[in-house]
């Protein structure tokens, strides 16, 4: 019976020591091996691995995916003696295990503490003006600067971001008066330019329209003496017609009264209207006058009239006071 309970016990501690001899490790995960309380070089990776039992453990097992830390809001003081509160987010990885557990106690602590020191001189290189519109470069100077220091701890610092930069109270207020004031400058320089603007379109306008003026006034004069200058070519022209027609005229009544002298009737008759005529012109003119209300006219002038053309005209093969002329026709 004790044999029995003997063989128990071993079959127990060599299945305990067997179960103990197989770790298994996920995948993204490290281990390293210590060999009776010494780093025996070893690295288990993703997968199944065994141990010596008793004389192999586990030391240090953790991811070397990209981790986050997270880093509190801390209070700075930047150049110019300005109180703001920054907090920030590292995005880091582990590259060596060996470093990362033998080479400091706590990486996590160590990490943050070492942000936080590297923010609060950064900060304290800028004036305040400087945190709000050069946060990019801060963002690259911290995590060059974090890269470096955090090397022989097996670390790789892949990125650093500043989340918030929020300034005191009291100097917010002052911030918010300044913006309000910069707001109205800007306001007053708008309103100024508008004015400007509105000034300088104004008078090109004006000046526009007192040049579309004289232009226009300048065509106009341009148009009214030409149209004056053909009015007068016009007027010329129907002067010259009328004087040909005259000329026309009389050289026709000459003609008749020629016809009329060498005892042509029908020539004797349209001479005799045409003195008629002549009369009658005359007397309208007369009768038109203001000086002249009454009019006589005597019909046997005619006759005389026209013993007074004929001894003007005449004829050209004999002298005019020989041409016989019937008078006793123009009498009836």
């Amino acid at each position: 019976m004790e044999s029995f309970f003997g063989w128990l016990i071993i079959l127990a501690l060599g299945g305990s020591g067997l179960a103990s001899s197989v770790k298994i490790v996920n995948q993204g995960n490290e281990a390293l091996v210590e060999r009776l309380g010494k780093y025996s070089g070893k690295k288990m990776g993703p997968g199944l691995n065994f141990l010596i039992p008793v004389v192999d453990r586990v030391a240090f097992q953790e991811t070397i995916r990209e981790k986050v830390l997270d880093v509190p809001p801390q209070q700075c003081i930047t150049r110019d003696n300005v109180s703001i509160s920054v907090d920030a987010v590292v995005y880091w990885r582990i590259m060596d295990m060996e470093k990362a557990y033998y080479k400091v106690e706590n990486l996590r602590l160590a990490m943050q503490n070492l942000v936080l020191t590297q923010i609060r001189s950064e900060m304290g290189q800028m004036e305040l003006d400087q945190t709000f519109t050069a946060r990019a470069e801060i963002n690259e100077i911290l995590l060059r600067e974090l890269d470096i220091a955090t090397d022989p701890w097996g670390v790789k610092v892949t990125r650093v971001e500043l989340r918030d930069l929020i300034p005191s109270k009291a100097v917010q207020e002052s911030m918010e008066l300044q913006m309000s004031a910069e707001r109205r400058k800007r306001a007053s320089i708008l309103t100024s330019e508008g004015e400007r603007e509105s000034a300088v379109n104004s008078a090109r306008g004006k000046a526009e329209a007192q040049v579309l003026d004289a232009e226009a006034r300048q065509k106009a004069a341009i148009l009214d003496a030409e149209a004056q200058q053909k009015a007068i070519v016009l007027k010329a022209q129907a002067e010259r017609q009328q004087q040909v027609l005259r000329a026309q005229a009389t050289a026709e009544a000459l003609q008749i009264v020629t016809k009329a002298l060498k005892g042509d009737a029908n020539a004797h008759e349209a001479l005799q209207f045409l003195v008629a005529q002549s009369y009658l012109e005359m007397g309208t003119k007369i009768g038109s006058s203001d000086s002249s209300k009454v009019m006589f006219m005597d019909p046997r002038s005619i006759p005389a009239t026209l013993e007074g053309i004929r001894s003007i005209v005449g004829d050209g093969n004999q002298h005019p006071q020989s041409l016989s002329f019937d008078l006793d026709k123009l009498n009836r």
